[in-house]
């Protein structure tokens, strides 16, 4: 069986070792080792990455309690040189102890024991036994975790048989009952646990929480540890200096400005509303001298469909008319009327689009379609001109 070094030697990056089996299953390439720090994925914790000879590594996973490493191609020789991905792994290893230092707050604090730990590329999550956590106590929550890692305590991790165990306080004892490693953090918590951990809470650097969800029976925790932590506050510092340089106000004022900002959006947008209705009002007084028999069409070529729609439905519901207007840019048109007209519009378009390459559809009073290019409407608005204002 290979040498787990990533149980004994947590802090190996670095080693050579003997290839012990290779093969091939479905064109891909896999190897054991006789000595692995390359971490299998497990236990809520990803896999390590990194070279085996310079080859890839690109997943580690444990069949029948071997190490499989999954590479890109398969070495030369059986003597290798192995090289893991550091960062990645002490970021595992500052995000694994780091929920275990979290979840033994959370219980000393509401009472709350934790369900379940994911490690994803973006986040870290846990899920435990509570309702709520309103900010007030997530603000609490996250100081006394944090205080716990300033202490500096010490993390051990050890084997102990199945008799042994029954004299540890664990919240969750362990399905297996052999080989049980053991994950302590001096005054916290025993856990049996088989990921990769930091020697010390100071390791893990800081927990920085963001966010608690609802999910059914329990509450997801969102949170980072470390450097991940870190690189996160520069960016939101980064992104909180570009907002302020462009409010041109120091950081501490920027939700104010944003507030006025929003104010004068408000502002903006009621009198832009305003104009809309009134300038609409004009243009609709405009088009009625171009009515005949009852019947109104006109392409707009500067004028979106939705406004376009918006004026139709204002002159249909203010006059007994057919209305047939396009709108350019969008290549969209709509046909339109109060219900004083027999003509349906719907059905109209849906027997009437297809040899204009249209696609659309409505009711009796109002409907609309769009066409894959300007000239199949041009095409289809002279068509339906002669045709309903013929009927």
């Amino acid at each position: 069986m290979t040498e787990k070094l990533y149980y004994s030697s947590p802090y190996t990056a670095e080693w050579e070792t003997t290839i012990k089996q290779t093969y091939e299953k479905d064109g891909q390439f896999f190897a054991v080792l006789e000595d692995t720090a390359f971490y299998p994925t497990g236990g809520g914790q990803p896999n390590d990455t990194g070279t085996i000879n310079g080859i890839n590594v690109l997943d580690v996973f444990t069949e029948k309690d071997e190490v499989i490493h999954h590479l890109e191609r398969l070495p030369e020789t059986s003597s290798v040189n192995c090289n893991l991905d550091w960062h990645r792994r002490f970021d595992h290893m500052q995000h694994h102890t780091g929920q275990h230092l979290l979840s033994a707050v959370c219980y000393s604090l509401y009472d709350a024991r934790t369900i379940s730990f994911h490690l994803g590329t973006e986040y870290a999550t846990i899920d435990i036994e509570m309702d709520t956590l309103n900010q007030k106590q997530m603000d609490m929550l996250e100081k006394a975790v944090n205080e716990e890692i300033y202490k500096n305590r010490n993390v051990h991790t050890y084997t102990v048989t199945d008799e042994e165990l029954q004299k540890l306080p664990l919240l969750k004892m362990p399905k297996v009952i052999e080989n049980i490693r053991i994950v302590e953090i001096e005054g916290i918590e025993y856990n049996a646990c088989g990921g990769t951990h930091v020697r010390s809470t100071a390791e893990i650097g800081i927990i920085k929480l963001f966010k608690a969800e609802k999910q059914k029976s329990a509450l997801r925790l969102y949170f980072k540890c470390g450097q991940r932590a870190l690189s996160d506050y520069n960016e939101s510092l980064k992104i909180l200096g570009l907002i302020s340089a462009k409010f041109n106000t120091g950081r501490n004022e920027v939700l104010n400005r944003i507030e006025k900002w929003e104010a004068d959006q408000l502002d903006m947008e009621a009198e832009m509303k305003r104009l809309k209705e009134e300038n609409n009002n004009y243009l609709a007084k405009e088009l009625l001298t171009h009515a005949k028999n009852d019947f109104l069409t006109y392409v707009f070529e500067g004028k979106s469909f939705d406004d376009t729609k918006e004026l139709a439905i204002k002159i249909a519901n203010e006059n007994d008319l057919l209305l047939l207007f396009a709108a350019i840019p969008d290549n969209r048109i709509i046909l339109m009327h109060n219900g004083t007209n027999e003509i349906s519009c719907g059905t109209f378009l849906k027997e009437n689009l297809s040899p204009f390459n249209g696609k659309g559809g409505g009711s009796d009073k109002s409907a609309q379609a769009g066409f894959s290019s300007i000239e199949d409407m041009h095409r289809f608005m002279e068509f339906a001109r002669e045709k309903l204002s013929k009927d």
